[in-house]
């Protein structure tokens, strides 16, 4: 089976960034079908544009623009590419970056599909750091991916420990359903009261109702931006914002830029190497 060292990934990198203890690859996949193989350290994978069929030994995932997996060492998988053009965005690191910054890689086994809202804005932020690129660029992006294990962390101990069956119903709602719930039309699918929804989200989620929905709002933003296909205005009301001045000032604040400036760093990729 093909090992991969690091920083190897099948395509052609627009953009490769060598950090000591971390790589970051922003690649697009040129091959139709990978067959199996494994990285030699763990990596996210965030799928920018594009569909991605990807499997291992115990799952599959059907992988459209906006997901985001994580896979620990050495977990074996294959892919396949449909004729799309498919890009993707890579953070691999090795051992001395999870003992620098006391985290155990092990405590995420095998292969991740990550959905979290505020795990995938953090995700984007570093995104937009690898296209700032300066001097500061590895301490944010080295302290954003400290935030996400953390979150990803949380996450697992609350799916490995008994939680309230309203907890596991708000994910599904949210996370698989395109409605722009409010905390009252979600209080009454739950048949909960929506004072004690409120003041027991963030408990569960680690943010609060209004910023889980606000993210995945600028979340499914980012995606549309990114297949390039909808102007501005469309992508603002298709997510849910009532105007464009509520969907910028949104932005600004999640993402300190505004959407087109994001598109600007989306599309600012430099030449291939191959």
């Amino acid at each position: 089976m093909n090992k991969l060292k690091r920083g190897e990934f099948f395509g052609a990198h627009y953009q490769k960034l060598n950090f000591e203890d971390f790589t970051i690859t922003d690649t697009e996949y040129t091959h139709n079908k990978v067959d199996w193989h494994f990285h030699e350290n763990p990596y996210f994978t965030y799928l920018l544009q594009g569909k991605l069929y990807e499997a291992n030994k115990k799952e599959e995932y059907y992988l459209e623009s906006g997901s985001l997996l994580f896979h620990n060492w050495q977990d074996a998988h294959h892919n396949i590419k449909p004729k799309d053009y498919t890009r993707g965005f890579h953070i691999e690191f090795n051992s001395d970056w999870f003992l620098k910054h006391d985290i155990a890689s092990m405590d995420f086994e095998g292969s991740l599909n990550l959905k979290n809202p505020v795990i995938k804005s953090l995700m984007n932020k570093v995104f937009l750091e690898t296209k700032i690129n300066d001097n500061q660029s590895q301490l944010s992006i080295e302290l954003l991916m400290i935030a996400i294990f953390n979150k990803m962390k949380t996450h697992e101990s609350i799916v490995n420990t008994k939680t309230p069956e309203w907890v596991k119903k708000t994910q599904e709602i949210l996370l698989e359903t395109d409605v722009n719930y409010t905390l009252e039309m979600l209080s009454k699918e739950l048949n909960i009261h929506s004072v004690h929804l409120s003041r027991e989200f963030h408990r569960y989620f680690g943010t609060t109702f209004g910023q889980y929905v606000r993210q995945l709002k600028l979340n499914k933003a980012i995606t549309l931006i990114a297949s390039n296909q909808l102007s501005m205005t469309e992508i603002c009301y298709k997510c849910g914002f009532y105007d464009q001045s509520h969907f910028i000032s949104s932005f600004k604040q999640i993402y300190k830029i505004s959407p087109s400036s994001f598109n600007k760093n989306f599309k600012n990729v430099k030449n291939i190497q191959l």
